[in-house]
């Protein structure tokens, strides 16, 4: 009995090499210069909340996976009991009907504290999205505020991209701040490849996951992203 349970957990490391990250493409989207949207847990979990709302309004698809030995020692267990090493999931739509986008959503990102593995995972994660086609990038999160206010700040590799977001949706310029984890460093590290891109964060008190506030940066994504209803 030992030999039997222990057998599939055995090829189940060999799979997952824990001494590198890799992605695991499960089939390839058929995609033309498609948008690449980031929204990964983080403060009121907004950015995750935003993401799930885009994938399911696009009727993306799960296209790849992305593994680290960078995130948490811990499983995600599903309501069947499953579990699953941490990971990052990429999306898809099936189609361009409504949005041309890869939507990227996970379970976790590394300690704030480790600065190489976040430029080690935001590099890989721009590398796909360059293979992919991506030429621009939209980073999604919170912020955390005081007030009760929904509001949605907005930054951007440049001045022109900011003004044009504040034209087509109620948002603020988040200035003279920091935009902590994937939700920043994406940007600029996408800055420093030549492409353009913006960050949406989402006011929140950052102590649960608040619905709100990502269903407010939702709304005013589809407007950024010209997504069709």
């Amino acid at each position: 009995m030992r030999k039997t349970l222990l057998m599939p957990i055995y090829l189940c490391v060999l799979c997952i090499n824990l001494e590198k990250s890799y992605i695991r493409q499960l089939f390839q989207p058929k995609l033309d210069n498609p948008i690449f949207v980031e929204g990964l847990p983080g403060f009121g979990n907004v950015g995750k909340i935003a993401a799930r709302l885009l994938i399911q309004f696009s009727e993306a698809k799960l296209f790849a996976e992305y593994y680290s030995p960078y995130f948490p020692d811990y499983v995600i267990v599903s309501k069947d009991g499953i579990c699953s090493p941490p990971r990052y999931k990429f999306y898809a739509p099936p189609d361009k009907g409504k949005l041309d986008a890869i939507v990227l959503t996970g379970d976790s990102q590394p300690p704030l504290d480790n600065v190489v593995a976040h430029y080690e995972i935001c590099e890989e994660l721009l590398d796909l999205a360059e293979k992919q086609g991506c030429g621009f990038v939209v980073t999604i999160g919170g912020v955390p505020v005081s007030t009760g206010k929904k509001d949605v700040y907005v930054a951007a590799t440049s001045g022109k991209l900011v003004a044009e977001v504040i034209e087509k949706g109620s948002s603020i310029i988040y200035g003279k701040g920091r935009i902590m984890g994937a939700t920043g460093l994406l940007l600029g590290l996408a800055k420093e490849r030549g492409l353009d891109g913006i960050c949406l964060l989402g006011a929140t008190a950052g102590l649960q996951a608040d619905k709100d506030a990502g269903f407010a940066v939702f709304n005013l994504l589809l407007k950024v992203l010209g997504a069709k209803s």
